[in-house]
């Protein structure tokens, strides 16, 4: 009987878990071993944050300066998870999602919706350079794999010449549309961490084979990373751009309410009331937030540092900086370089897997966002489950095709990446104003954290502002110049 009731719960869970009813009350587990079979948002963003931040941020930064920025990669992946653990505490006791959440803080409304919302769109108009970025690193990969992908001609005559690239772009694009407009999530998911896994695995193996060559990794400079030291000229722009979209970027924040809330998190906890019952879940069903979000930051700042110090090692010591269509090709050699020619094939493979689950990750975050935004403003009815179906599934198909216009168009995958990062530092001011917002406006008295916990939240708001602040002339200056040298002004 009581199986029969879970499965109806979950059932119904299911069919719309942005609805909270007392049907879907569950009591939270205790423990982590007990926790773990409900952790999983915190690794959907990792799944999102490993192909552009780590993989292509981290190694270009790492290649541009040495090792003497390793500390500051590594204070980017940490100081952010407490501004994550805010708004996920949010969602989890009221059950709105981010948008709703947004157009609840104080400032300026334009129609229905709230400052933030209309900031955060504007914005994002430019952060779809990043996912630009990311289809070319898959389209680079394939070609690395077949390269008739990359030489081949689709269609030519005397005045137009079409690469077999367009057709490769074009279906990477629709693959990763139809994945996400037919709800084939949970099986990507799955399939996607287990080749990060591997492919972390893959990494690992190769640093530690790099200290059995003349280029190892010294004590002396490892030290020098860890060191704090601030960059300067268009190394600055490269450091912020990874700030950004190291660890959780402000995207990614922004995207976890809607995993916690598909998970089923807030559904769990139930609607909120006076009830001791309901403190008690509520302060369960965070317990639980806090191990998904802790465990997957060390996982990613894990797979950080070990890029960031290959990347330092091998293309920074032998002056390579991965760009253009060489980026796949040249990350490669961080591994050819330490395992042999052999594991080119592993690393190109594991790249595209990476990339791919990046890209799928962050369209079915996108999805959700923009539909829940137009929904604040008032274009769809995102409280809707039919209405939310249909607009994520527009969004499906359009995202992927501005994305593949933007690769085709400027063909630098590693300059697309790096400003995008540039933009989402921007997004975390946002997300830091909204983070204190629910702290100190809309928090539930009875579940007042720690002074610690205030303590480390006040850090990671100080330290945002103050890269955001330091970058903010410098930056502009310095992406202009950026854009001057890629040949796009």
């Amino acid at each position: 009987m009581g199986t029969e009731q879970n499965q109806k719960k979950l059932n119904t869970l299911q069919a719309d878990p942005y609805s909270l009813d007392s049907s879907k009350i569950r009591e939270p587990p205790v423990g982590l071993r007990a926790s773990l079979k409900y952790l999983g948002p915190g690794f959907i963003l990792s799944a999102s944050i490993v192909g552009s931040g780590e993989l292509i941020a981290t190694t270009i930064m790492g290649a541009k300066a040495g090792f003497v920025l390793l500390w500051f990669i590594i204070f980017s992946c940490i100081v952010k998870v407490v501004v994550q653990l805010e708004f996920g505490k949010h969602a989890i006791c009221s059950g709105e999602t981010t948008m709703q959440a947004l157009n609840s803080m104080p400032g300026p409304r334009l129609g229905k919706a709230n400052w933030s919302i209309w900031l955060w769109l504007i914005l994002m108009l430019t952060k779809t350079c990043q996912l630009g970025g990311i289809i070319g690193g898959v389209v680079l990969g394939l070609e690395q794999l077949i390269p008739s992908l990359g030489t081949a001609v689709l269609f030519e005559n005397e005045t137009i010449k079409l690469p077999l690239r367009y057709l490769t772009t074009l279906l990477v694009g629709v693959s990763v549309s139809v994945l996400v407009f037919r709800g084939y999530y949970v099986v990507l998911e799955k399939a996607s961490l287990i080749m990060i896994g591997l492919f972390t695995l893959l990494t690992m193996f190769s640093l530690v084979m790099l200290q059995s060559t003349e280029m190892a990794v010294t004590g002396m400079e490892l030290g020098s990373g860890l060191t704090p030291s601030w960059p300067e000229g268009t190394l600055l722009l490269v450091a912020i751009g990874a700030f950004g979209i190291t660890g959780v970027g402000g995207d990614e924040v922004l995207a976890y309410n809607y995993w916690l809330i598909e998970k089923g998190y807030a559904a769990y906890t139930g609607p909120k009331d006076d009830s001791v019952e309901w403190e008690r879940r509520a302060k369960g069903w965070i317990r639980v937030m806090y191990w998904d979000a802790i465990l997957a930051m060390v996982c990613y700042t894990l797979m950080t540092s070990m890029f960031y110090l290959l990347g330092a090692a091998i293309l920074h010591r032998n002056g390579v900086v991965p760009e253009s269509n060489q980026l796949i090709a040249t990350l490669g050699t961080m591994y050819t370089e330490t395992l042999g020619p052999w594991s080119k094939i592993g690393f190109v493979l594991g790249a595209v897997v990476v990339l791919y689950s990046t890209m799928f990750a962050a369209l079915a975050a996108w999805t959700r966002l923009y539909s829940d935004a137009l929904g604040q403003i008032g274009v769809f009815d995102f409280k809707n489950i039919k209405s939310r179906k249909i607009a994520i599934g527009v969004f499906a198909w359009v995202f992927p095709v501005a994305w593949t216009f933007l690769f085709l168009f400027f063909e630098k995958p590693g300059v697309l990446v790096i400003i995008g990062g540039v933009i989402t530092v921007v997004i975390l001011l946002i997300v830091v104003f909204a983070a204190l917002f629910f702290r100190y406006r809309r928090l539930d008295r009875r579940l007042k954290p720690t002074t610690i916990y205030d303590l480390t939240l006040w850090i990671s708001a100080l330290a945002i502002l103050a890269v955001a602040g330091f970058a903010g002339k410098d930056a502009i200056v310095n992406a202009i110049a950026l854009a001057r040298d890629s040949g796009w002004i």
